[in-house]
């Protein structure tokens, strides 16, 4: 298949685009390669893609309306990955207007592109993020997504209604994605996993939030691009017992979508530090601090849907996983 992913040069979109290459699909990945962390890496991911035969990138930003009216009309493609966004809760605290450009505005860009030229589906990055003040445990896509507690999150929840608007209108098949805290190689650098290594590494003392008691579903980058693909695969349909007396928050009467995608087995974050510690061979101080503003106590995933929908079985353990990612950490930086 012909296939856009948008936010190829970050870090979950270049793992997508990857696979996707190798595996046989034509990509056409797009990127604005802005500066909200070092653009360095976003071309070092973009160097292992372009000698790809069947990968093509176009530098281009989503809130290009026109920009982007006119790729969907001349790359006519057959299903969409929408990874492009404005990341980061604590920096939506800070640049609030750059998440209405990109996640709202550039999102609204994708949809409509997507209907007009008649893509057999999308599928979107959403956030565990959109949970905010919920705490039921683990979080479940039946669950109230009503209260965010940043931007950020709100956008995301956001983007899960304009999608089903555009479901509901245009039978356009959209499934969203509940993404879990994402590490491995070739992860942001402003994501904690990067920011310890880099803190250990050098013998800087740690900022640890909330004492370090955080819980969170870290989940392993190639766990995420099987959840993703499989989903692809499996086109957003109507649920035929759908009912608005009783509304199911994950499921519609539109061709519309809903899941977690997660290890679901989160860990405290002082174990997380423990394992970067362990694989690099350094121990550092630790600092330990409050709660921050815009951030939630846990993340914990519940999975089932994605496991009996897709046969999504994540299967990378935290050790194993931690370890490759220092084994990138250790040749890049």
């Amino acid at each position: 298949m012909k296939i856009l992913v948008t936010g190829a040069a970050g870090f979950i979109g270049f793992h997508v685009s990857k696979w996707l290459c190798e595996h046989g699909d034509e990509v056409v990945g797009i990127d604005n390669l802005n500066d909200y962390y070092e653009v360095s890496l976003k071309e070092a991911r973009l160097s292992q893609l372009e000698p790809l035969s069947n990968f093509r990138f176009i530098k281009l930003d989503i809130s290009d309306r026109d920009g982007l009216a006119k790729l969907f009309v001349e790359e006519k493609f057959d299903r969409v990955v929408h990874l492009a966004a404005q990341a980061g809760v604590r920096y939506s605290i800070e640049n609030p207007h750059a998440y209405a450009d990109s996640n709202l505005v550039g999102f609204l860009n994708v949809l409509e592109g997507c209907r007009h030229s008649q893509v057999q589906h999308l599928v979107y990055a959403s956030s565990s993020s959109v949970y905010g003040a919920n705490e039921s445990i683990p979080f479940s896509e039946n669950d109230n997504v009503d209260h965010p507690v940043s931007l950020y999150a709100a956008s995301k929840k956001a983007n899960e209604a304009m999608a089903h608007s555009y479901s509901q209108l245009y039978n356009l098949p959209t499934t969203g994605l509940r993404f879990f805290t994402v590490y491995g190689p070739w992860g942001r650098p402003d994501m904690s996993p990067i920011l310890f290594a880099k803190a250990i590494t050098e013998g800087k003392t740690l900022k640890v939030f909330n004492y370090g008691k955080h819980r969170r579903d870290f989940t392993y980058i190639d766990d995420i691009v099987q959840g993703v693909i499989r989903t692809l695969d499996n086109v957003a349909k109507p649920n035929p017992e759908w009912s608005g007396v009783n509304p199911d928050p994950a499921t519609s009467k539109a061709p519309w979508r809903i899941y977690n995608i997660g290890n679901s087995q989160p860990v405290e974050l002082l174990y997380y530090i423990e394992c970067i510690e362990k694989s690099l061979g350094k121990t550092t101080k630790k600092e330990l601090l409050p709660l921050q503003d815009g951030d939630v106590e846990h993340t914990y995933a519940d999975i089932a849907a994605l496991e009996k929908e897709i046969a999504y079985r994540p299967n990378t353990s935290i050790e194993k996983g931690v370890n490759e990612f220092i084994k990138w950490f250790n040749t890049y930086y």
